[in-house]
């Protein structure tokens, strides 16, 4: 060649797109009458993701016996989201009927069960992360259940049991699991999983109006009428039911200006992943910065991808930060974990540390009394 040649060369930071986190995942059951069996079964064919986008037409297709149609009317009270919905047949009994919806990955690699949200994606292109069984959610489903939310970096909220919060506090023992809120008692619905279905939904508009930083917590509840027993409550503290449960990481149920959702916190046994929103933010951040860095995967590396990759990072969270949803990241490269043989060998490591915005859990308001503003009382009389 005789003359100039110019190769363009793509360098700088990229921007990392916002993940789409109010995706409910709803396992359920459903039947219908001989005349609309048909399209209940084209619509929601068992052990299948099907991905709803339209929750009111859903709802005209969901049968009328089952969970599927009482847990979507849930959850369009609150919102309209999108939904992930895996059907399971019903079990001629509690154990049957818990087996089917755990499900199983045969030989041929057939997902069944709560198992075949793990092929929504490649499936459907959506993965959901609000995971729910209402009025399915017994001890052995919800305990199944948590493996797969940590699978698609989802939480699940489950119904607590128990007639009175002693029994409530016993059923918590058996979890420690950040990726599970547990909420007790229920509304008062003749469908025993209407709280679960409305927990998703609110969940979702949370996700949608406010953000994934915001908790479950005291955002007032649509299509309530009542609970199903008396929960203690009081704004100020004291010992009272609500802060039982909330101590013991239950999140309860009021009546306050509506009713609401009344706690902040995980079932977790690691006391830095207590509350939700720092769940929800690790998740979040780690699904963001990976699927943010894909295009720096194969490419030759240099000083100046690693330069673009941690700038990357540091660019996120700087929007972040000014959107209120961190209060504060990082990310770095480390010499001491960069060998020169893990280099050469195309392996790099990159380090990031982030500070999740913790909810107002407690508020202490100082009260004093004083005489100190009758010192000028004289000339205000005067005037």
């Amino acid at each position: 060649m005789h003359g100039i040649k110019v190769n363009e060369r793509i360098t700088g930071t990229r921007p990392i797109e916002a993940l789409s986190t109010a995706i409910i995942g709803l396992l359920c059951t459903a039947s219908a009458a001989d005349d609309q069996a048909a399209d209940l079964e084209a619509t929601f064919p068992l052990d299948t993701p099907v991905l709803v986008t339209d929750i009111r037409k859903a709802i005209g297709q969901a049968g009328t016996g089952g969970t599927l149609k009482p847990a979507l009317e849930a959850i369009a009270d609150q919102c309209s989201p999108v939904l992930v919905v895996v059907r399971v047949a019903e079990g001629d009994d509690p154990e049957e009927n818990d087996t089917k919806l755990i499900g199983t990955v045969d030989a041929q690699n057939t997902y069944t069960g709560m198992q075949a949200f793990l092929a929504a994606q490649t499936q459907l292109g959506f993965s959901p992360r609000i995971l729910v069984a209402p009025g399915l959610d017994t001890q052995p489903v919800t305990t199944a259940l948590l493996p797969i939310a940590r699978s698609l970096r989802g939480i699940v909220y489950a119904q607590g049991e128990g007639e009175n919060v002693a029994d409530a506090l016993t059923y918590a023992d058996n979890f420690s699991d950040r990726e599970l809120m547990l909420i007790w008692p229920r509304f008062a619905h003749e469908f025993l999983g209407d709280t679960i279905a409305r927990a998703a939904g609110l969940r979702a508009k949370i996700d949608q109006e406010i953000g994934w930083h915001k908790t479950l917590s005291n955002v007032a509840v649509s299509g309530i009428t009542g609970l199903d027993r008396d929960i203690g409550f009081d704004l100020l503290g004291g010992d009272n039911d609500a802060q039982t449960l909330n101590a013991a990481g239950i999140t309860t149920l009021i009546r306050r200006d509506g009713f609401r959702f009344w706690g902040n916190r995980t079932m977790s046994d690691e006391p830095l992943f207590a509350f939700e929103s720092a769940v929800r933010t690790a998740q979040v951040l780690k699904d963001e910065i990976a699927a943010g860095l894909a295009w720096a995967q194969d490419k030759p590396l240099t000083r100046v991808l690693v330069n673009d990759i941690v700038e990357t990072i540091r660019a996120r969270f700087r929007r972040l930060i000014a959107q209120g949803r961190l209060i504060g990241g990082d990310a770095w490269y480390d010499p001491a974990l960069n060998s020169d043989g893990d280099l050469a060998a195309g392996r790099l490591t990159v380090d990031f540390d982030f500070t999740p915005a913790a909810p107002l859990e407690g508020l202490t308001i100082n009260q004093r009394i004083t005489d100190r503003y009758y010192a000028s009382f004289s000339d205000l009389v005067a005037a």
